[in-house]
């Protein structure tokens, strides 16, 4: 038997403690020729991972299902279309183990233990002493971002995050440019008013924004006044159907008051429906902006 590794252990354990009792009682007799007999769901639990051989065997049971999976990458930042077959999802779980990013801490430990600050920012481990990397930044910062505003889809059944105007600078700008049957172009000034439209993306109108953070999707450029751009592509999704496309640049500027904390100077999203894409391929959408275009917004 080869048994689990810490962190396929503590994410097996996140996705059998979403289960119902019943579900997982069951799961027990099932994974041990009903040899044993549990109490109780933390027995239960802890009889399962015993006699789980791998990672891949539990994930691929009747009884996890589908949607159960789904919902422990969202919470880990990994969107996923909402459309995916299981089996696509436990590949892509098990990547997630294997490349040692999980968060590999146990259930018990609450919400907000794990998101570590909450000040109203986004908190990255930079170390000054490895030197500065905006892709670095831009990577977690895009896992936090969308993670953060799509627990506000009630399709996804998630407790919503912390979102609000204190992620954004006081000024802050969203211009929004939707290419969905007509061209429309929304202006926005001030955090309440951006916050509370991109809010309404997810919240309102139910859309989940998966970002690709492969090097094609995902570009980063840091600014000599100290402001970071991170430009993103992804794909946009209702329930089980893929609408369309969408390209978001983020303006970054870290917070003087705490350290290794920034917050939201300006976003320019632009989304374009299936209409507009002229059969583009929307599995994993590449940005349109050049290194060129993202040096004139730093200015």
């Amino acid at each position: 038997m080869l048994g689990l590794s810490e962190t396929e252990r503590a994410g097996c354990t996140k996705i059998l403690k979403s289960m119902s009792t019943g579900h997982l009682l069951s799961l027990s007799d099932t994974v041990t020729n009903k040899m044993i007999v549990v109490e109780n769901v933390t027995e239960a639990t802890e009889t399962i991972l015993s006699f789980t051989k791998n990672a891949e065997e539990l994930l691929k049971r009747k009884k996890v299902h589908r949607d159960l999976v789904f919902k422990y990458l969202a919470k880990e930042g990994v969107l996923m279309p909402p459309n995916s077959e299981k089996h696509q999802l436990v590949k892509r779980t098990l990547a997630l183990w294997s490349s040692g990013k999980a968060d590999k801490s146990l259930p018990e430990q609450t919400d907000e233990t794990r998101r570590g600050p909450t000040t109203g920012t986004v908190s990255t481990e930079v170390k000054a002493e490895t030197g500065f990397d905006p892709l670095v930044l831009g990577q977690q910062f895009c896992q936090w971002f969308f993670q953060l505003l799509n627990s506000h889809n009630p399709s996804l059944g998630q407790p919503p995050q912390d979102w609000g105007p204190q992620h954004f600078w006081p000024d802050v700008t969203l211009r929004l440019l939707s290419k969905v049957g007509s061209e429309q172009m929304e202006d926005f000034l001030g955090a309440e008013l951006v916050s509370l439209r991109l809010l309404a993306l997810t919240r309102d109108e139910r859309l989940l924004l998966s970002p690709n953070l492969q090097p094609h999707g995902l570009r980063t450029l840091a600014s000599p006044h100290g402001m970071v751009l991170v430009a993103v592509a992804g794909t946009i999704h209702r329930d089980k159907a893929c609408l369309g496309i969408f390209e978001q640049i983020f303006g970054l500027i870290s917070s003087p008051l705490e350290k290794n904390s920034w917050k939201i100077k300006f976003v320019n999203l632009k989304i374009r429906g299936q209409d507009a894409l002229g059969g583009t391929e929307m599995v994993a959408p590449s940005l349109s902006y050049n290194s060129t275009e993202l040096q004139l917004l730093c200015r």
